[in-house]
């Protein structure tokens, strides 16, 4: 039920991010001053920012900039965090030692610190964002890919399987691959709402996406000053980025629980 819950959720909010500028038909960039701050209404169902600017137009081009990134960001991480991680488990001795002291030392640098300085490299480069929240998050894959590995690896069926001669390909698919499918899925769900709030926060304090560009944590950081006399410029980019994590979450506690 919950795995329904959280499809449902996060298929309505890909199909506002993709087809909403279309279906909207405004330009998210589109300035008019003399409707500076208008209320949702008919013209603008959540009405207008400080520059004129729809944001509902906005906010679904933020939204598919944001499931944009995110995706990026989990699959630059999950596909290296668990090709290492079986090659630990697969090799052993002093190539899994290695790896480990790889991702430990990955694991001491500060997530934060480690996006914003690939950030910096390429300002204004989506894909460095995308690479930053990457390298915070490959280690999981790394150390759970690992840590299932190893006792499939060593199970009597894989050792006969490799007496009979089955390469490696083999294994992955009758043995890892199965073995890790329900921890991976758990870790790609939380993965994607881990990296959907790093880009926010990160746009939040400006070190981010960088106007002119839509992006959930520049929205909210637009409309601060704004919040007495038009409340709805923040609350439209905070409830897509609540409904957003909440139906990844939802897949998450689904995996956990087998609700």
């Amino acid at each position: 039920m919950k795995r329904g819950a959280g499809g449902l959720l996060l298929a309505l909010v890909a199909l506002f991010g993709l087809a909403g500028p279309a279906l909207i038909g405004i330009d998210g960039a589109l300035q008019d001053l003399s409707a500076s701050l208008q209320p949702p209404g008919a013209a603008h169902p959540l009405g207008t920012d400080l520059l004129g600017r729809s944001v509902l137009a906005r906010l679904a081009e933020a939204t598919r900039l944001s499931l944009g990134v995110a995706l990026l960001a989990t699959l630059a991480a999950a596909v290296p965090g668990v090709l290492l991680g079986l090659l630990a488990a697969w090799q052993g001795g002093r190539v899994e030692r290695a790896l480990v002291l790889l991702a430990d030392a990955a694991m001491s640098i500060p997530g934060l610190l480690l996006v914003v300085l690939c950030a910096a490299i390429l300002p204004g480069r989506k894909e460095m964002l995308a690479l930053g929240l990457a390298l915070v998050m490959w280690v999981e894959h790394f150390r759970v890919s690992r840590s299932v590995s190893r006792p499939v690896l060593a199970g009597d069926a894989v050792q006969a399987a490799r007496l009979l001669g089955f390469g490696l390909l083999h294994l992955l698919r009758r043995h890892l691959l199965p073995a890790l499918a329900p921890q991976l899925g758990t870790l790609l769900a939380f993965g994607a709402a881990q990296a959907v709030l790093g880009l926010a926060a990160l746009g939040f304090i400006s070190v981010g996406v960088q106007p002119p560009a839509p992006e959930l944590g520049l929205m909210m950081t637009e409309a601060l000053p704004h919040w007495h006399e038009a409340p709805w410029l923040i609350a439209a980019p905070v409830a897509v980025l609540m409904l957003t994590v909440l139906g990844m979450m939802l897949l998450v506690g689904d995996e956990e629980t087998g609700a």
